[in-house]
């Protein structure tokens, strides 16, 4: 490869790239509905089923990847006025936005939007920290059969 030039990887469907992107888009999707049934059951909002707390976090993923930034950027001068705080009413709105357009989801109002957005997003970040690896994939909660053998000098 001559030095500056880019490559383009295509990942298809049985490969191990590809694999590993979707085994940690599904437990992105898993920790966040842990995290919206945990915001349901602090707050007001309702969820008429399982199918519905799962349509709604991953109905939050979009809106978050979609609609957040453009939230973002239309609202920095609010967020550099109140020193970020404005980021928690721009994360209610995508919650409450999400949450009116999934069937079976409740959110009842602005209030149960910002303090389940709030609940959400601590959830979300405590379960990641248990589930990301170093390598920042996310990978199954397991015991391993051994430890693997380092060779090497120690540096005093």
């Amino acid at each position: 490869m001559v030095r500056g030039e880019r490559t383009c990887r295509l990942e298809v469907p049985g490969s191990q790239a590809y694999n590993a992107d979707m085994q940690s888009f599904f437990f992105r999707w898993i920790v966040t509905t842990i995290a919206v049934a945990v915001a349901v059951r602090l707050t007001g909002m309702h969820a008429n089923s399982i199918w519905a707390l799962a349509g709604m976090a991953l109905f939050l993923g979009i809106v978050n990847a979609l609609v957040r930034p453009i939230l973002l950027f239309l609202s920095l001068p609010f967020i550099v006025l109140t020193l970020g705080f404005f980021i928690l009413v721009v994360n209610a709105l995508t919650l409450y936005l999400a949450g009116t357009l999934v069937p079976g989801f409740y959110v009842g109002g602005f209030w149960n939007a910002f303090f389940g957005a709030i609940i959400v997003s601590i959830v979300s970040w405590l379960l990641s920290l248990f589930l990301r690896g170093p390598d920042g994939h996310y990978h199954v909660v397991s015991h391993h059969t051994g430890m693997k053998r380092v060779q090497g000098r120690v540096i005093d």
